[in-house]
């Protein structure tokens, strides 16, 4: 299996965040957080994408990069459940006294 020339592999990130500002932008405001919430799993694939990454690299400066995109893809899956945790207590009924 041959490796993937630096040309496409920009390509393909261009065209994926060309494809995800298009996709995003025409959705009304009032649905971005259940969107969100309901896409974290996106997060994780994205983390294991980094570590196989990590897991191809060859020399330390690849290293180096598959690791810190590994912290940055494992903080951007945390951080979605997060968000989606804080986003849902908005949602819950607040306990009144009737004292």
């Amino acid at each position: 299996m041959e490796g993937m020339t630096g040309m496409t592999a920009l390509y393909i990130f261009m065209l994926a965040g060309f494809t995800g500002y298009e996709v995003i932008s025409k959705v009304p405001v009032i649905l971005h957080t259940p969107l969100m919430s309901g896409s974290n799993f996106v997060h994780g694939i994205v983390l294991v994408g980094a570590m196989v990454a990590m897991g191809e690299a060859q020399g330390p400066l690849e290293l180096t990069i598959g690791f810190i995109a590994v912290l940055l893809g494992a903080g951007n899956a945390v951080g979605g459940y997060v968000v989606t945790e804080r986003m849902l207590e908005m949602f819950k009924p607040t306990k009144k006294d009737n004292g």
